[in-house]
Protein backbone atom coordinates (compact mmCIF):
# COMPACT_ATOMS: atom_id res chain seq x y z
CA UNK A 1 0.00 0.00 0.00
CA UNK A 2 1.32 3.74 -0.89
CA UNK A 3 0.14 6.54 0.72
CA UNK A 4 -2.34 8.98 -1.03
CA UNK A 5 -4.48 11.78 -0.52
CA UNK A 6 -6.90 9.85 0.50
CA UNK A 7 -5.50 7.70 2.66
CA UNK A 8 -4.74 8.51 6.14
CA UNK A 9 -4.17 4.82 8.31
CA UNK A 10 -0.97 3.49 8.54
CA UNK A 11 -1.69 0.12 7.80
CA UNK A 12 -4.84 -1.49 6.90
CA UNK A 13 -3.75 -4.86 6.08
CA UNK A 14 -4.03 -6.26 9.63
CA UNK A 15 -7.64 -6.87 11.23
CA UNK A 16 -8.51 -6.54 14.65
CA UNK A 17 -9.59 -9.60 16.35
CA UNK A 18 -12.23 -7.82 18.60
CA UNK A 19 -13.94 -6.19 15.75
CA UNK A 20 -16.54 -7.56 13.30
CA UNK A 21 -15.31 -8.25 9.75
CA UNK A 22 -17.84 -7.09 7.08
CA UNK A 23 -17.77 -8.43 3.53
CA UNK A 24 -19.02 -5.20 1.15
CA UNK A 25 -19.02 -3.78 -2.33
CA UNK A 26 -16.06 -2.17 -2.91
CA UNK A 27 -15.53 0.32 -6.42
CA UNK A 28 -15.24 3.88 -7.08
CA UNK A 29 -17.75 6.00 -5.61
CA UNK A 30 -18.18 8.41 -8.13
CA UNK A 31 -17.85 5.99 -11.26
CA UNK A 32 -19.87 2.86 -9.93
CA UNK A 33 -22.19 4.27 -6.73
CA UNK A 34 -23.16 7.50 -8.35
CA UNK A 35 -21.70 9.20 -4.97
CA UNK A 36 -21.46 13.04 -5.87
CA UNK A 37 -17.92 14.01 -5.64
CA UNK A 38 -14.59 15.50 -7.70
CA UNK A 39 -12.62 12.85 -9.38
CA UNK A 40 -12.49 9.30 -8.22
CA UNK A 41 -12.53 8.31 -4.65
CA UNK A 42 -12.94 4.75 -3.35
CA UNK A 43 -16.10 3.31 -1.65
CA UNK A 44 -17.75 0.87 0.23
CA UNK A 45 -21.61 -0.17 0.28
CA UNK A 46 -22.69 -1.73 3.49
CA UNK A 47 -26.49 -2.40 3.46
CA UNK A 48 -27.18 -0.97 0.23
CA UNK A 49 -26.11 2.54 0.94
CA UNK A 50 -22.50 3.64 -0.65
CA UNK A 51 -20.25 5.34 1.63
CA UNK A 52 -16.48 7.09 0.57
CA UNK A 53 -13.91 5.51 1.88
CA UNK A 54 -10.74 7.34 4.93
CA UNK A 55 -7.73 5.00 5.31
CA UNK A 56 -7.26 4.06 2.32
CA UNK A 57 -6.83 5.80 -1.51
CA UNK A 58 -8.66 3.87 -4.67
CA UNK A 59 -5.45 3.14 -6.06
CA UNK A 60 -3.81 1.56 -3.27
CA UNK A 61 -5.06 -1.62 -4.37
CA UNK A 62 -4.15 -1.15 -8.34
CA UNK A 63 -4.42 1.32 -10.54
CA UNK A 64 -8.32 1.93 -10.81
CA UNK A 65 -8.34 2.90 -14.38
CA UNK A 66 -7.54 -0.72 -15.49
CA UNK A 67 -10.10 -2.91 -17.41
CA UNK A 68 -10.32 -4.39 -13.71
CA UNK A 69 -9.64 -1.18 -11.41
CA UNK A 70 -12.04 0.04 -9.11
CA UNK A 71 -13.38 2.56 -11.92
CA UNK A 72 -14.73 -0.22 -14.36
CA UNK A 73 -16.02 -2.85 -11.91
CA UNK A 74 -17.12 -3.12 -8.15
CA UNK A 75 -15.12 -5.63 -6.35
CA UNK A 76 -15.89 -7.63 -3.22
CA UNK A 77 -13.58 -6.80 0.24
CA UNK A 78 -13.82 -7.64 3.58
CA UNK A 79 -13.38 -4.69 6.03
CA UNK A 80 -13.72 -3.06 9.17
CA UNK A 81 -14.29 0.11 10.34
CA UNK A 82 -16.87 2.78 11.34
CA UNK A 83 -19.26 5.28 9.63
CA UNK A 84 -18.57 8.39 10.55
CA UNK A 85 -20.41 11.89 9.48
CA UNK A 86 -21.36 9.53 6.27
CA UNK A 87 -17.62 8.61 5.54
CA UNK A 88 -16.46 5.17 6.23
CA UNK A 89 -13.56 5.36 8.41
CA UNK A 90 -11.50 2.08 7.10
CA UNK A 91 -8.95 0.41 9.88
CA UNK A 92 -8.56 -2.59 7.61
CA UNK A 93 -9.22 -3.74 4.18
CA UNK A 94 -8.63 -6.79 2.38
CA UNK A 95 -9.69 -7.00 -1.35
CA UNK A 96 -11.27 -10.21 -2.69
CA UNK A 97 -11.85 -9.87 -6.49
CA UNK A 98 -13.35 -7.73 -8.87
CA UNK A 99 -17.25 -8.82 -9.74
CA UNK A 100 -18.29 -6.67 -12.32
CA UNK A 101 -16.86 -4.57 -15.46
Amino acid sequence: MFASAQSTAKNISIPDPAQKIQKVEMACGQCRFHLKGKGCKLAVKINGKAYFVDGAGIDDFGNAHQKDGFCKAIGMAKVQGKIINNRFIATYIKVLKPVGK
